[in-house]
């Protein structure tokens, strides 16, 4: 890799590091171009340079924080051998993925992201979930998990997760992770099940 391509990946990782705990630390009113531009040391221009515009940016932090949690969903799910193994994987790695980054998860669960994720749901569709949806095909066809719309698997199998997720970065020490890994699978599991 020539040197200067080296550069600038490092430039956007110290980008996208700067601009997570700027939003950790300071919210969503103190995420701005110039907080992150500040805290990573980077210029502006150079900021522009790569990605046009901070909404620009924002966009690629929020596609790479996605990027990076559905790599470890597809990782826990894809050598499972039942739907009910899939769908416990699934859970356990969600809420560890929350608690091993909570900064990412702060802002892959904030309004910013939210509005991104829908504006990108083809694209997160088509690059970032092939691995899962095919296991979910995979089970649907095998008769594991009921034949309902992809919305509303997704919806069965990681609404609960989400909320739960949500509550523990809003409230930690209100929230029991562990817990949660051992309550939801089956809970979530049977709500899946062919009738």
């Amino acid at each position: 890799m020539p040197p200067k391509q080296k550069r600038g990946e490092a430039t956007v990782e110290r980008l996208f590091t700067a601009a997570i705990q700027v939003y950790a630390s300071q919210g969503e009113r103190g995420f701005t171009v110039n907080a992150v531009s500040a805290a990573s040391g980077v210029s502006l221009g150079s900021l522009y340079h790569h990605f046009g515009s901070f909404d620009g940016f924002t966009v690629a932090l929020c596609l790479r924080c996605t990027e990076e949690l559905f790599d470890a969903l597809g990782a826990a799910v894809t050598p499972t051998r039942t739907a009910r193994g899939g769908i416990r994987a699934l859970v356990v790695a969600y809420l560890r993925f929350i608690e091993e980054n909570p900064d990412v998860a702060l802002f892959l669960h904030s309004a910013v992201s939210a509005g991104l994720i829908e504006a990108h749901t083809d694209q997160i569709r088509a690059d970032m979930l092939g691995g899962i949806s095919a296991w979910v095909g995979r089970r649907v066809e095998a008769g594991e998990i009921a034949p309902l719309p992809g919305p509303v698997i997704e919806a069965l199998a990681m609404g609960p997760v989400v909320a739960i997720a949500r509550h523990w970065l809003a409230s930690p020490h209100n929230v029991d992770l562990a817990q949660a890994a051992r309550a939801l699978p089956d809970r979530i599991w049977r709500s899946l099940l062919p009738e």
